[in-house]
């Protein structure tokens, strides 16, 4: 029997990616979003491709995907966010892959290409950027994190090998309004945690993140972009362990 797929999303104004995530996975059999009180267009736009458009009270990254997960009634899910993309070479291999009927894997990894500032990033530890996303329906969920959330899968998982095309920030920014949103909900997920850091530690751990993703993870090689996602990478490092920082000094 031709396995079926379902395509998960959550998204919050997101007008100016939606539209062109939708498009790259219309073939899907089923498109379902959950929305969190978006106030511009992201919803007229995703009723022009689904019907499956819910809005919800937003509880974190984990659970909202867990909701949005929890209403896929395909044998297949594919978890997206609204700024990837689903070229046509990864839409032929994951339908080759979920109609196999000798296929035991029950989820697959897939590599995320990113581009940024005009340029394909290939270092500085954003590619090949392996995330959990495609997995058989009932054999999978996420975990409840506010932030950083998985998706984990029972069973085996195995790797595809098309990347997702993403596009994580509009401009630089969009791209630090994005790190100061993500690291107070780092911060607020290690203080939870009970997790501590001190002024060496954090100043540290700042300028360690950016040797690594400059000269370890060859950001080098990327020029410009390289430096810059090298030097954002430090950057929201210093942040989020200044917040929790903040976060200890208060409680």
């Amino acid at each position: 029997m031709k396995k079926q797929l379902s395509v998960v999303i959550i998204t919050k104004n997101e007008s100016e990616n939606i539209e062109a995530c939708l498009k790259s996975v219309q073939w899907a059999d089923e498109i379902i979003i959950i929305d969190s009180g978006s106030t511009d267009e992201t919803e007229e736009i995703c009723r022009k491709y689904t019907d499956n458009f819910y809005i919800k009270d937003w509880p974190g990254f984990g659970l909202q995907k867990q909701r949005v997960l929890d209403l896929a009634s395909c044998d297949w899910v594919l978890s997206i966010d609204a700024d990837e993309r689903v070229s046509a070479e990864l839409k032929h291999e994951i339908l080759n892959l979920i109609n196999s009927s000798t296929n035991e894997v029950n989820g697959y990894l897939v590599p995320r290409l990113s581009e940024y500032l005009g340029k394909k990033i290939y270092h500085a530890g954003w590619y090949p950027d392996y995330v959990l996303r495609l997995a058989k329906n009932g054999r999978c969920h996420f975990t409840k994190d506010l932030v950083h959330e998985r998706m984990v899968v029972d069973g085996v998982v195995g790797k595809i090998k098309i990347p997702l095309t993403h596009y994580p920030y509009r401009s630089v920014s969009h791209h630090f309004q994005k790190l100061n949103e993500y690291s107070s909900l780092s911060a607020e997920k290690m203080f939870l945690q009970g997790r501590e850091v001190t002024w060496v530690g954090l100043i540290f751990k700042s300028m360690f993140a950016f040797f690594r993703a400059y000269m370890l993870r060859r950001g080098i090689l990327d020029g410009w972009s390289g430096l810059v996602v090298s030097i954002s990478t430090s950057v929201s490092v210093y942040m989020k362990y200044l917040k929790l920082m903040e976060l200890q000094k208060n409680s």
